[in-house]
């Protein structure tokens, strides 16, 4: 295969990502609906034909204690715990554990058989069900299956049938691997980073490094869930609750005995990967983390038994058969005391993890503990709710939730959201509020900056943030630097006395929300700054938007929304290595934006002045406010040169080439689209004399778009 052009340029701006939001390589036919789909299944006949499968051992993979519940856990878990709050990415969605590079990490070996186990079930109910829901559900049913009660589930998550490039997960080039490049100088996860170790999905179970150090073991637990938004409870819980049931493998070194996994295995493996030449290869001879044994002697049904027996023995470090670092107990009283895998009459020891040890050598872990074995029911609970949470995390507000068995109850963590007990503005009170709000002391800038700062928090990735709530008048956001906080206050106050008087003056049920008021201000600015340039254009406007209040607000994990940049108003802030023009990709693809809608919203709102702190740079124009395409014309204008002026900062001079005078300044966020060839192409079509109704309607589209990204109800 010939090289490609970003192996010529392996430097140059990667715009794929964008391209991602356009072109759909899906099977699925152009109307396919999955929502509808879904709600088509027969939902009990595809719980019992997983049940099915879980007793149904196959003999080319032998279940271990004669059901395959341990292991439809482990697949369920892997697949969600990818998720990391910090960008909203990873997680259950898409059912990427069965795409490149998840599909092969160290942690998921074997996850390949557990996942063909379960084709005949995806086989029989096809497009109605995909693999993400799929390999959750197997969960949650293999949970009940062994006598836990689980908090519900939700379907809906359709499947990618592309690995997601815009997932950073982490700078080392080998599997297993750890480099300092990974934490920061503090020794914390560099962002956007949810795991430890390259390839796993949280920390190493033998310890940092491989070695059976309990104290750094809980540091790199309780740094990893973290990043899940999971407090300590949460993370006690899942991890007591999973290793309750089955068993790790490790009946010999990986190393001398395992093959290479699905990506790199031979065509005729046909996606599986992991060969084991060691014995037969499977049942008590299989291979996985290279660690051997179960946690306790009941390792199918659900009881306290993992809590009790770690914290009722000692458990000293020792190397098990397969290499690695386990912990057993000092005077052997759990030695061959659990059931072997295929033959109950063959006798294993009972083994803990370092992260297991670690949990109960940290206090505040350890405190968790023993409350869960003096409640057991509050640890039934907690691991229920906790487990409900880590494979719905990433999918967004309940609304978007598709089955029978979601719960009514909505959590903190899904940024809950009041329902209305108002009638909602029509055409005519719109009409009245555009006219007002355009007569107040707001400027179209401030308007426009308001809008963008609420909406653009959407994030696509676990479909978080956006205007809907106004929680831009909340903490944490109403005091975010890229927010302007002093002159926010400012613009908030206005638009609350503008819905004050509104809401007061209505003799009927009509009202106005304040985040409704927001995004209707953003959009009367643009259209007045449209016609300001000659155009008539309108900004379609959907009322329906709440407030929601500070108490239906987690402010902690709402701290991961907060922009690092934001290259459509020119912020930069600090602690990044990438390039800016590379935040505005990663900024562009959490709002699902495409390479032409990235394009022209920047020049937009260059156009507007829109900028954070009112900044003049890559206002490309003699008109403010006015919607022209006047960055495009002279960002690409041959009578100007560009000239660095400050390395540090990235600020450029634009100059005339005659006179030598400095006609504006600007970023690297501005220059990109003169520099970068593809972004150069698009830009041009906006510049061109015949380009500024077309730039003019093709932002109010992209506008628009931004503005409803939250807007699950209108789907």
């Amino acid at each position: 295969m010939g090289r490609t052009t970003q192996d010529w340029w392996p430097d140059q701006l990667d715009l794929e990502l964008l391209d991602q939001n356009v072109g759909d390589v899906s099977p699925m036919d152009e109307d396919y609906d999955y929502a509808a789909e879904f709600e088509k299944l027969d939902y009990d006949e595809v719980k019992a034909d997983i049940q099915e499968v879980l007793t149904d051992s196959q003999d080319w993979w032998p279940a271990d204690y004669g059901t395959y519940a341990p292991f439809f856990i482990r697949m369920a878990w892997h697949s969600a715990g990818t998720y990391r709050t910090t960008d909203g990415r990873g997680g259950a969605a898409g059912g990427h554990q069965r795409l490149p590079p998840v599909d092969s990490w160290p942690d998921n070996v074997n996850l390949d058989k557990a996942r063909r186990l379960l084709w005949p079930v995806k086989q029989k109910h096809g497009r109605k069900l995909s693999w993400a829901d799929l390999i959750v559900l197997a969960g949650n049913v293999a949970l009940e299956s062994m006598g836990f009660e689980t908090f519900g589930f939700a379907g809906g998550r359709e499947d990618d049938f592309t690995p997601d490039e815009a997932v950073d997960w982490g700078p080392e080039d080998e599997w297993e691997t750890t480099s300092e490049e990974r934490f920061d100088e503090e020794g914390s996860l560099k962002d956007p980073l949810g795991n430890t170790v390259m390839g796993l999905i949280y920390v190493n179970p033998e310890g940092p490094n491989g070695e059976p150090d309990v104290e750094g073991s809980a540091k790199n637990i309780r740094e990893s869930f973290g990043r899940m938004a999971m407090n300590d409870e949460e993370t006690v819980a899942l991890i007591a609750g999973g290793h309750t049931f089955g068993k790790v493998h490790g009946a010999a070194d990986p190393d001398e005995h395992v093959g290479p996994d699905p990506s790199d295995a031979p065509i005729d493996a046909q996606g599986f990967g992991w060969d084991n030449d060691f014995g037969e290869g499977k049942g008590p001879d299989t291979i996985t983390s290279g660690i051997e044994g179960p946690w306790n002697t009941t390792p199918t049904q659900w009881d306290m038994s993992y809590v009790d027996n770690l914290l009722g023995h000692e458990w000293v470090p020792e190397k098990g058969p397969g290499g690695a670092w386990q912990w057993t107990t000092k005077d052997g009283e759990l030695q061959e005391a659990a059931p072997g895998v295929q033959d109950p009459s063959d006798k294993e020891d009972v083994m803990m993890l370092t992260t297991d040890v670690a949990l109960k050598k940290d206090p505040d872990y350890r405190e968790v503990l023993e409350t869960f074995q003096e409640n057991p029911q509050r640890f039934r609970e907690s691991f229920a709710k906790a487990w409900y949470k880590l494979i719905h995390r990433d999918m967004g507000p309940p609304e978007r939730f598709l089955g029978p068995e979601v719960p009514e109850e909505t959590m903190l963590w899904q940024d809950p959201l009041p329902d209305a007990d108002y009638e909602q503005v029509g055409e005519e009170e719109v009409a009245e509020l555009k006219e007002t709000l355009l007569a107040s002391d707001l400027s179209v800038s401030q308007l426009v900056r308001t809008a963008w700062a609420s909406a653009s928090t959407y994030r696509d990735s676990d479909k978080r943030g956006g205007a809907n709530g106004a929680r831009i008048r909340l903490e944490p956001q109403r005091s975010w630097e890229a927010n302007n906080p002093e002159e926010l206050e400012t613009v908030l106050s206005t638009l609350e006395e503008i819905q004050a008087a509104f809401n007061e003056s209505r003799t009927d049920d009509v009202r106005v929300s304040l985040a409704d008021l927001i995004v209707l201000g953003g959009n009367a600015a643009v259209e007045h700054a449209a016609a300001e340039a000659g155009y008539d254009v309108t900004v379609p406007f959907e009322p329906g938007r709440t407030d929601a209040t500070q108490a239906q607000t987690d402010a902690e994990s709402f701290e991961a929304l907060e922009p690092r940049a934001d290259g459509f108003r020119n912020y930069l802030g600090s602690g990044y290595e990438e390039k800016p023009e590379e935040l505005l990709v990663d900024k562009a693809d959490l709002l699902d934006l495409s390479v032409s809608e990235m394009t022209v919203l920047l020049g937009g709102m260059r156009a507007l002045g829109a900028n954070y702190d009112g900044s003049d740079l890559g206002v490309l124009t003699d008109r403010p406010g006015t919607l022209t395409n006047d960055f495009f014309v002279n960002l690409l204008n041959m009578d100007y040169e560009w000239e660095s002026v400050s390395a540090d900062e990235d600020i450029y001079e634009i100059r005339d080439r005659e006179t030598g005078e400095v006609e504006w300044e600007a970023t690297r966020f501005d220059l990109i689209f003169g520099s970068n060839s593809r972004l150069r192409t698009t830009a041009d079509v906006y510049a061109s004399d015949d380009g500024e109704e077309k730039f003019v309607n093709d932002f109010a589209a992209a506008w628009s778009k931004v503005m409803k990204l939250d807007r699950f109800d209108l789907d």
